[in-house]
């Protein structure tokens, strides 16, 4: 969707003839006249290319005129030539899709500006070589598809494109040279693919690009210098492959530029001071590289910098001091898991309206921080450090929180001193020293809002609490504790969970076999406990299952013998008194298959 917001303005720009949704794909700003044979026949082609429509925008294809408004996605110029070809599944909706391949006959729209076949998922098969003589069209889309193969040279020889959108789909090898040849691109999108060598040298020719994404690839090699010159820069996203190298230094020259993702690559060295150039830079991500060094202090210069990410990293002490006046922007904060030891969270960061404050293995020591703004809160990660003491007043005027994580501290409280905010999504508190009772934080008063609870490797005991109607929990992970009594029957109320994790602690009884209600359940360990009985056969009707443990328990009987419970790994059920069946041995007076 954000590539056709993009598309939207470059038209506008452009002045050229606009894409739309397919439910206006109809309006023409003139009367189109009788449809070309040649184009309904190129048309005609491409459906008789496509296998299966669950869109049903093909059915509209009839009739001998493609251009008198009745051809969804369809739009022609006055002399009834086909301008537009625009079909795009609506957005979220899985079920609608078309099955086939791009057909060479599109290729002959001699006249077609936009092309947009975006988010039909399963159109596989090559671009078509043929596409090179569309030598008219301005916007090239194909995203979210299927389609294979490399992307062709020819593509290069389509001198008025301004924007390419081949995001989502799996083309291999290396990106064509040829594509530098496009000296009109405005937007150039190839993310999500499988592609492979480095940025090619050719780009730079590319001077009026405004948004660069090769996010998502495999690519290698050195950011360009040349990406310095692209002066009309407000977006570029490299994240997710593996370039090395340092930050170039023409990079910080581009003054327009307001979004940089460089995360999760192999980038090394320091973040120079000329950062500060960049006065435009709402959102900086830097995460998951090699950088080392200090931050420097010339990012507090940016005065629209709301989004800041420099997580995973090796940066060491000290932070720069930001002024109250510096960084006036900012909402966002990552730190993680650098080479930091804070001790303390900074003035600073407490100071701040902040929506996101994300410290995790910082070395944060002593209570937990007292925020001066709490109220703006909505996801804090102070995960993995040295925080000691209670709970009880963390979330004071935090109306506004959704995610909390405070996991991997020696954080000690009762789990009745946690008075969760109503709005909370998620809370992990794993692997700290909690004590109490999950009744405290799971009852009739437990928020619809809530889908994840993590307390697993503390010190909790008493029993697993009944679970009231209403409940919107996805994950439950209440593993290596002291918990007791038995899985209660009322579980078949929690209808969203997909992870279910009561491992490693004193649960006794059966499996109740509501628990085959859980369709959405797609990860269950019950492993380690004191579970007897049989595994009741109803967990065959969890479809989406796909990782079990029933290890170390007391159960006996046979295994469900269906899938994908005959084929999970024996280890899920070793160490219990006597199951048999697939994977396990026979039962007795049974017979597994016929010997060949």
């Amino acid at each position: 969707m954000q590539i056709l917001i993009w598309v939207f303005e470059v038209l506008l720009i452009s002045s050229t003839l606009g894409v739309f949704p397919l439910s206006l794909a109809q309006t023409v700003s003139q009367a189109p006249g009788v449809c070309s044979e040649a184009d309904r026949a190129a048309l005609l082609g491409f459906k008789a290319k496509i296998l299966k429509d669950t869109t049903d925008s093909l059915s509209s294809w009839i009739g001998r005129d493609c251009c008198g408004g009745d051809w969804e996605g369809v739009q022609c110029n006055p002399a009834g030539r086909v301008t537009t070809l625009a079909l795009q599944r609506p957005e979220r909706d899985s079920t609608l899709y078309m099955k086939g391949t791009l057909s060479p006959s599109l290729g002959n729209l001699q006249f077609l500006q936009v092309l947009v076949i975006s988010g039909i998922k399963h159109i596989t098969g090559p671009i078509p070589e043929s596409f090179s003589n569309l030598t008219r069209l301005t916007q090239l889309v194909l995203e979210d598809n299927s389609l294979q193969g490399n992307i062709p040279s020819g593509l290069g020889r389509l001198p008025f494109l301004q924007t390419l959108s081949l995001a989502g789909n799996r083309f291999r090898g290396a990106i064509p040279p040829s594509l530098g040849n496009l000296r009109k691109l405005v937007l150039v999108n190839l993310g999500r693919n499988s592609l492979t060598g480095p940025i090619p040298s050719s780009f730079k020719s590319l001077l009026s690009l405004q948004s660069f994404d090769l996010s998502f690839n495999l690519l290698s090699g050195f950011i360009p210098e040349f990406v310095g010159q692209f002066r009309n820069i407000t977006f570029i996203d490299l994240s997710n492959n593996r370039l090395s190298g340092h930050l170039p230094i023409s990079m910080f020259n581009l003054v327009t530029l307001s979004d940089l993702s460089l995360s999760h690559n192999h980038l090394t060295g320091i973040i120079p001071g000329q950062i500060g150039n960049l006065k435009s830079l709402t959102s900086l991500s830097l995460s998951s590289n090699k950088f080392i060094g200090h931050i420097p202090s010339s990012i507090s210069i940016l005065q629209n910098l709301w989004s800041l990410n420099l997580s995973r990293n090796g940066f060491s002490d000290p932070l720069p001091v930001i002024s109250s006046k510096g960084l006036p922007s900012l909402l966002s904060i990552d730190l993680s898991f650098n080479n930091l030891s804070l001790g303390t969270v900074p003035q600073w960061i407490k100071d701040r309206q902040l929506s996101d404050v994300n410290l995790a293995g910082c070395k944060l020591r002593g209570t937990l921080p007292k925020f001066t703004r709490p109220d703006s809160l909505s996801s804090i990660d102070l995960s993995s450090n040295f925080l000691t003491g209670s709970i009880s007043t963390f979330f004071t005027n935090m109306t506004s929180l959704q995610k909390l994580k405070l996991s991997n501290n020696q954080l000690k409280f009762d789990l009745s001193e946690l008075k969760v905010p109503d709005g909370v999504s998620s809370i992990d508190l794993h692997s700290n020293q909690v004590v109490g009772s999950l009744s405290s934080i799971i009852n009739n008063r437990t928020s619809s809002f809530l889908e994840v609870i993590d307390v697993s490797n503390n010190l909790i005991s008493g029993k697993i609490p009944e679970f009231t109607e209403g409940l919107s929990l996805k994950v439950l992970n209440i593993g290596s504790n002291k918990i007791a009594g038995q899985v209660p029957s009322s579980i078949s109320n929690l209808v969203e969970l997909e992870r279910l994790d009561i491992s490693r602690n004193q649960i006794s009884g059966t499996i109740p076999t509501s628990l085959g209600q859980l369709v959405k359940l797609q990860w269950l360990d019950l492993s380690i406990n004191r579970l007897s009985g049989k595994i009741p056969t109803s967990l065959l009707n969890i479809q989406a299952i796909r990782h079990v443990s029933f290890r170390a328990n007391r159960l006996c009987g046979e295994i469900p013998q269906g899938r994908p419970y005959d084929i999970f790994p024996a280890s899920a059920y070793a160490h219990n008194l006597c199951l048999c069946g697939k994977p396990m041995p026979p039962c007795k007076g049974k017979k597994q298959g016929l010997k060949q």
